[in-house]
C-alpha cells in the first residue's frame, strides 16, 4: 500500500458531481442526470429469442423486484439448471436490472452458460445508505428460497447457486456471501457453491499503488469513486469502514466460515482498473486463509467493467467460468444435439443474436453522445459498437 493522504492526491481531472451527472440537494437526496435505456422484460417475446425474461416483485415495502432470465431451450425433464444470482453495478447510486448493459449481460450469461439468472434490484444511495443495498440483496436470496414463482420452482437446481456481481454489485455479492455463510440453514434448500466478484468495488483511506498511478483514470477516476463512497457509506463513517475496505475489521472468523462451507471465490479484475490492487489483496488474503480462490486478473489494457461493453471479452470471461465448471450443466452434449434436431429452437437462438446486436448498437450510440468530459465513453462506445456489430454473439 502506498502511504497517501487526500492532500497528496494528484489534482483531479474531473469534477466528480459533473462526471456522475448528480445534483445533491439539502435533504441528502440527489437528482440523477444519466438516463440509460431500460429494456422491458419479455416473458413471451413476439420474435423468437434465446432467453425469456420476467419481472417479479420481491419486497413491496421497499419496492424491490427481480428480473429472471431463463434460456428458451429447456433442459431434458430430468435436468434442472443452475442458478446465478447477479447484482448489478452503478456505484450504489445508479442503475437497475433493467438497464441495457446489465440486461444484455445477464441474457448472455443465461444463454451461454445454460443457467437461470435472477438479478434483484436494491435501494440506491444516498437516499438509502448502506447497509440498505445489502439488506435488500439478502432479502432477495430469501425470496428465491421461498417463492412459488414457477420459472424458479420448475427448472432450477437450488443445490447449485452462484452469487455474482459487477463493480458495486461485486461488493454486494461479497457482503451477502459473508452473511449467508454465517447462517446457511436459513437459506435451505439454496446451496451456494461459488462467489464470482466481477471487478468488485472496494476502497480505503490509504491509497494503493494502483489508485495513485491511475488516480485520473477516465473510466473510474478516484475522486469519483471517493464521492460514490461518501454518498453510500453510513453517515459519519469513512472509507476504512468494513463495507468499503475488505481488510478493515476482524475478518478471520467470517473467512473461516466461508472456508468451512467449501465455497470457491472467483475475483475478476483488469490491469487498468484503479481498484486492482485491492482486488488482488483480497484474493491473496482469502487464499492465505484456506479458501478456494480463482483469480482472473487480465492485462494492463483491461479496464473497469470491460466485459459489459466488449463482447469478445464477455465471451472470454464466460468461457473461463464454464471451463472451471463454476456453472457446469450436465449433459451439455445432449443439449447441443437436441438443439440441432430442433430447427425452431435454432431459429430462436439465432434471432436472439440479432436482437442482441441491435441492442448493443443502440447502447454504443448512447455512449457516443455522452458529453466530451467523459471521453472514455466515446472511446468505449466506438469499441463496443465495433465488437458487437461485427461478431456473432453465440457462436
Amino acid at each position: 500500500m502506498a502511504d497517501q493522504h487526500p492532500d497528496l492526491d494528484p489534482a483531479p481531472a474531473f469534477d466528480a458531481y459533473k462526471y456522475l451527472n448528480l445534483v445533491l440537494h439539502p435533504d441528502g437526496a440527489v437528482t440523477r442526470g444519466f438516463h440509460m435505456v431500460d429494456i422491458p422484460a419479455d416473458p413471451n417475446p413476439d420474435q423468437p429469442s434465446a432467453v425469456r425474461t420476467k419481472d417479479v416483485p420481491v419486497d413491496l415495502t421497499h419496492n424491490t423486484w427481480a428480473r429472471i432470465y431463463v434460456p428458451s431451450l429447456s433442459p431434458p425433464p430430468d435436468q434442472r439448471l443452475p442458478l446465478i444470482v447477479y447484482y448489478h453495478g452503478g456505484g450504489f447510486i445508479y442503475s437497475s436490472p433493467a438497464h441495457e448493459i446489465f440486461h444484455v449481460f445477464c441474457s448472455l450469461m443465461a444463454a451461454k452458460l445454460g443457467a437461470v439468472v435472477v438479478s434483484p434490484s436494491f435501494r440506491l444511495a444516498p437516499e438509502h445508505r448502506l447497509p440498505a443495498a445489502y439488506d435488500d440483496a439478502m432479502e432477495a436470496l430469501r425470496w428465491v428460497r421461498t417463492t412459488e414463482e414457477e420459472w424458479l420452482r420448475e427448472g432450477v437446481d437450488f443445490s447449485r447457486c452462484y452469487l455474482m456481481g459487477t463493480a458495486a454489485g461485486g461488493n454486494i455479492a461479497y457482503h451477502v456471501g459473508l452473511h449467508a455463510c454465517a447462517t446457511p440453514a436459513d437459506l435451505e434448500p439454496l446451496v451456494i457453491r461459488t462467489l464470482i466478484l466481477h471487478h468488485p468495488f472496494f476502497g480505503g483511506l490509504q491509497r494503493t499503488e494502483s489508485e495513485v498511478r491511475l488516480f485520473n483514470n477516465p473510466i473510474l477516476p478516484m475522486n469519483v469513486a471517493d464521492l460514490s463512497w461518501e454518498l453510500a457509506l453510513p453517515a459519519g463513517t469513512d472509507r476504512d469502514h468494513q463495507y468499503c475496505n475488505p481488510m478493515a475489521g476482524e475478518r478471520l472468523g467470517e473467512w473461516e466460515r466461508m472456508r468451512t462451507m467449501g465455497w470457491r471465490v472467483v475475483v475478476v479484475g483488469g490491469g487498468r482498473d484503479p481498484i486492482i490492487d485491492r482486488q488482488r489483496e483480497l484474493a491473496a488474503q482469502l487464499e492465505a486463509n484456506g479458501i478456494k480462490m480463482v483469480g482472473l486478473f487480465s492485462g494492463e489494457g483491461d479496464y473497469h467493467q470491460e466485459e459489459l461493453l466488449e463482447l469478445a471479452k464477455a465471451e472470454l470471461l464466460l468461457e473461463k467460468l464454464k471451463a472451471k465448471e463454476h456453472t457446469k450443466v450436465k449433459n451439455r452434449g445432449k443439449k447441443r444435439k437436441r438443439r440441432k434436431e430442433n430447427l425452431q429452437s435454432e431459429k430462436s437462438y439465432r434471432a436472439f443474436v440479432s436482437n442482441h446486436v441491435d441492442r448493443q448498437h443502440r447502447l454504443s450510440q448512447i455512449l457516443i453522445k455522452v458529453p466530451s468530459r467523459c471521453w472514455w465513453f466515446n472511446r468505449v462506445g466506438q469499441r463496443a459498437n465495433h465488437a458487437y456489430c461485427h461478431r456473432s454473439v453465440l457462436q
